[in-house]
Parts: C-alpha cells; structure tokens; sequence
C-alpha cells in the first residue's frame, strides 16, 4: 500500500524534528538497522564479512589461558620437585622418613656431649 503525499510529508516533518531533538537517538537508530541489515544477509547465506569477538567472549578466553596457564605451571612444579624433596632430607630410596628421624634426632644429642 503506497503512502499518500500526505503522510510521507508528515513522516519526514516527524524524522526532521527527531534529528534536531535527539540526534543520540538517530545514531542508535541507525546502528541499530544497520545490525539488522547485517544479521539478515548472514542468514540468508550472503557474504557479510568476518565478525569482530564481543569483549566479553575475549576476556572469559584470555581468563581460561591465564588459568591453565597457571595450574600447569603449578602441577609441573610440584612434579618436578616431589622426587627430589626426599633426597633433599638425606633418605636412602626405600627408606621412609620414620626410619631416619631416629638417626637425626640421636646426631644432636651426642654432639652436644663431647
């Protein structure tokens, strides 16, 4: 149905006094249409491009990085020192630590004697 000469009259007295009133408004206006122009050529299968990452999607990645980063930092750590954190007290592999504590608390005591 075609609009009279009328009304599109009044439809552009009514755009004119939105620009001059709210011009933040326009812009929102007219980003908003162009989103929607953009989200119905994707849709209907036309190039439209490569999409930007929200911020949000690029700072919950960059999280998840840092924190693996983090605990595989941490477990390779703990790793590497567990072996050599019972070597590093003197005990013999295959001797626990119940059977050297008898040998450390004795060399003290006989020291302070002579």
């Amino acid at each position: 149905m075609a609009w009279s000469q009328d009304e599109e009259r009044m439809l552009a007295e009514i755009e004119q006094h939105l620009v001059e009133d709210d011009p933040r408004l326009v812009a929102r206006l007219e980003s908003f249409n162009e989103r929607v122009r953009r989200s119905e050529a994707r849709s209907q299968g036309q190039p439209g491009g490569w999409r930007r990452p929200r911020r949000s999607t690029v700072i919950i990645l960059v999280s998840w990085v840092l924190i693996a980063t983090l605990v595989s930092t941490l477990l390779i750590m703990v790793l590497h020192n567990e072996p050599a954190s019972g070597l590093s007290l003197g005990a013999v592999p295959g001797e626990s630590a119940a059977e050297l504590a008898p040998d450390t608390a004795a060399a003290p005591a006989s020291a302070g004697t002579h």
